[in-house]
């Protein structure tokens, strides 16, 4: 069930990017309903069912981690002690994504809760992923220290390169810079964020490669996070060569940041040996490396 909510959440992510970027934030003009009813049917265009869908998703993924925390309760016998009380943390910040949304719509899409609106969910899917691979961890040996530490920074700058990307959408920074060259500290801010979390994560990739054993054990999310910068960088080269005009650049560019952050979480809360068995394909490709 871990699993599928940390999907449910990225999706949830994204739909709320393409809600913002198609300009369909206050589509259903009302809250929690749309137009007084729970379907609109009569009010439907594309712009009314993003938003519609958005607040349905969301409602579905607060029912499953409500679920979820019921469930730890009731079987908390036969569950880590520190379960219950995570889960708890999980619906506290579901109702605090839920009237971060409310205020969102009642404020007509003010820049600082459209900004809190994205954090908070991204501190639901790191949380979510935490409780996964300590489950998984349960009963093996922690991870290593200098390892988590090293893939905290580049966690912390998306974090914090996010929050930058959220205000340069919502103030609409971008257009008025790229436009009348106007108000492009955020812009530039935004564009140079991107060198520290580039950097940290190619060293993080060459530590891995030196020790092998690290690389040997993690390669499925090293490369998925080689791969996962580097189409970040094109996306966002590419959202800005069309003015931040095409839809699929700009959904796209969360959707990498959201994997970026889901990608970095699991590394770092998961045991970097916890796979004994080495794929031996693997053995020849890190001695090429590092020959």
């Amino acid at each position: 069930m871990g699993t599928h909510c940390v999907l449910a959440l990225i999706a949830l992510i994204v739909i709320g990017g393409a809600t913002r970027v198609m300009e369909a934030g206050l589509a259903c003009p009302d809250w929690p309903l749309c137009y007084g009813t729970f379907l609109p049917l009569n009010h439907m265009n594309l712009r009314v069912f993003l938003e519609w869908f958005h607040r349905l998703d969301a409602f579905l993924v607060g029912l499953l981690i409500l679920s979820e925390f019921i469930l730890s309760i009731v079987w908390r016998k036969d569950l880590p002690n520190w379960l219950p009380k995570t889960y708890s943390l999980l619906v506290f910040l579901v109702i605090v994504q839920g009237s971060i949304g409310a205020l969102t719509v009642i404020n007509l899409l003010n820049s600082y809760s459209v900004t809190a609106h994205l954090l908070t969910a991204f501190l639901l899917l790191i949380t979510t992923i935490t409780i996964n691979q300590n489950l998984e961890n349960n009963g093996v040996n922690k991870s290593l220290t200098w390892w988590k530490i090293l893939l905290f920074f580049p966690l912390i700058l998306t974090l914090v390169q996010s929050f930058i990307g959220v205000r340069l959408s919502s103030t609409w920074s971008a257009h008025l810079c790229l436009s009348f060259n106007k108000q492009c500290l955020i812009l530039d801010t935004h564009k140079l964020f991107a060198i520290p979390i580039s950097i940290s994560i190619l060293f993080i990739l060459a530590i891995s490669i030196y020790k092998q054993d690290l690389f040997q054990n993690n390669w499925r999310y090293l490369c998925s996070l080689f791969l996962l910068l580097i189409s970040q960088v094109v996306l966002g080269v590419l959202s800005l060569r069309t003015n931040l005009s095409e839809p699929l650049f700009v959904i796209g560019h969360q959707l990498n940041a959201s994997l970026l952050i889901a990608t970095l979480t699991s590394l770092i809360f998961r045991n970097p040996y916890l796979n004994k068995k080495i794929n031996q394909p693997f053995n020849s490709v890190i001695v090429g490396l590092n020959s």
